[in-house]
């Protein structure tokens, strides 16, 4: 068999709203929750919330322009860009084709990934394939959100989660032997109802009663949703170390979705990754779905926490359900 071409991180960047939102303030919102109970439940203490101004674009642009600094590499130079995103500022054409007229990216093909919070982590491994396949040299990908535009701000059992955010990385060829060693992705579409916009798409078309009722913000069931994830992430992690050839104890730093502190922390013990080799920052993010990864990995980078030689193991799950995992070499 061929082997196929090194692809390397070869830089990254992230960018969030300027607006903190501390957990203190929900009650002054007449939310019936407190800072002890969502600590508690999630590990979050504050999320960063777009303001007037402020958009999926103008969040990724900058995200990326820091991450396309970082790799020495032009908006020309871009052969592909690829947004993971499941709250785009429009319907309709991609974030990625906004992304691209944003950064004058004239030569780059551009297009969504809409896996929820798995939407870095597939947009990545769509990267490599389509540079194994000889398609590109150079690519952007991107995870960015808004959710805070897409959740019910009466519904505590979801406002408290998310933020809001966006991650980039250029991916470029590898002469050494460092790069992408292994990727796994899954689905089941079949859990599709534990979390989701139930109304306000194609089948069921907004209307005043839709957005009366709320039908159009997200809704989640939350235990269910939390052995989920919990099952399928530690699956992927298993996956990535077989298909790395690796065991757990190669892994220099564990980066999860950071979705909630608890799915964190049963996915890493599951892993038999210890707790000082696995990087949170849920605390001060929240869950930004798809940001939530190039968000930390570019904080771990900065952070010192990863070098050349460092091996580091990425899993995430979202709505779909969707779940996934990556080992890189650094």
């Amino acid at each position: 068999m061929k082997q196929r071409p090194w692809v390397m991180i070869a830089g990254t960047g992230h960018a969030v709203p300027k607006r903190v939102l501390r957990n203190e303030e929900f009650a002054a919102m007449g939310i019936d929750t407190s800072d002890e109970w969502i600590r508690e439940r999630t590990g979050i203490r504050e999320r960063h919330i777009a303001g007037p101004g402020e958009s999926l674009t103008s969040l990724s642009a900058e995200a990326a322009h820091k991450a396309m600094a970082v790799a020495g590499v032009t908006a020309a130079e871009l052969d592909m860009i690829i947004v993971g995103t499941c709250s785009p500022d429009r319907l309709l054409p991609s974030a990625a084709v906004e992304l691209q007229a944003a950064l004058g990216a004239t030569r780059a093909v551009a297009f969504d990934v809409d896996a929820a919070c798995s939407g870095w982590l597939y947009g990545m491994q769509v990267a490599e394939a389509m540079m194994a396949a000889g398609n590109a040299e150079t690519i952007l990908v991107v995870g960015a959100e808004l959710l805070s535009r897409i959740v019910n701000w009466k519904d505590r059992n979801t406002c408290v989660l998310f933020g809001d955010g966006a991650g980039a990385c250029v991916l470029t060829r590898s002469t050494k032997q460092r790069g992408i060693l292994s990727c796994y992705m899954r689905s089941d579409g079949t859990l599709a109802n534990l979390l989701h916009r139930p109304k306000g798409g194609a089948a069921e078309p907004m209307t005043a009663e839709i957005l009366a009722e709320g039908s159009h913000f997200v809704h989640m069931k939350g235990r269910e949703v939390f052995k989920n994830a919990v099952r399928s992430m530690s699956d992927a992690c298993d996956r990535a170390l077989d298909g790395a050839k690796l065991s757990s104890s190669d892994i220099d730093l564990l980066i999860p979705h950071q979705a909630n502190l608890r799915i964190i922390e049963a996915t890493a013990k599951h892993a038999n990754v210890p707790r000082e080799k696995v990087f949170v920052n849920v605390d001060r993010y929240g869950n930004t779905s798809a940001a939530s990864i190039p968000i930390a990995l570019d904080e771990a980078i900065a952070q010192g926490r990863v070098k050349d030689g460092t091996i580091v193991m990425f899993v995430a799950f979202g709505a779909g359900f969707t779940w996934g995992s990556m080992v890189v070499r650094f």
